[in-house]
């Protein structure tokens, strides 16, 4: 799976040390990925949920943080559109970021 982009992580955890090693985990493993559809991925993270428009989020170290990506399982591509507390995601709308 190509991500775009890491770079959004780094922010984050630069800001938010306790987030550094689950993102980094997450990003190693889901950069190895070759998800078809949203059931491979669900087997992979079971902690993911679809939110709608193609937008699927993660709930990272013990769901402290919420990863919201779209993607495309066609072209193998990963946008990460937001990263936060659980906190800061409960103001957002996650199928429309």
């Amino acid at each position: 799976m190509r991500i775009i982009a890491r770079s959004t992580l780094r922010d984050f955890w630069e800001s938010n040390a306790a987030a550094e090693t689950p993102l980094k985990t997450w990003f190693s493993e889901a950069r190895k990925a070759e998800w078809k559809n949203f059931n491979q991925l669900k087997a992979q993270f079971g902690n993911a949920s679809v939110v709608g428009n193609d937008r699927v989020v993660f709930n990272i170290k013990g769901n402290n943080y919420r990863l919201v990506v779209a993607l495309d399982y066609e072209k193998q591509i990963l946008w990460i559109r937001f990263i936060g507390t659980h906190k800061a995601y409960d103001k957002i709308d996650a199928k429309n970021i």
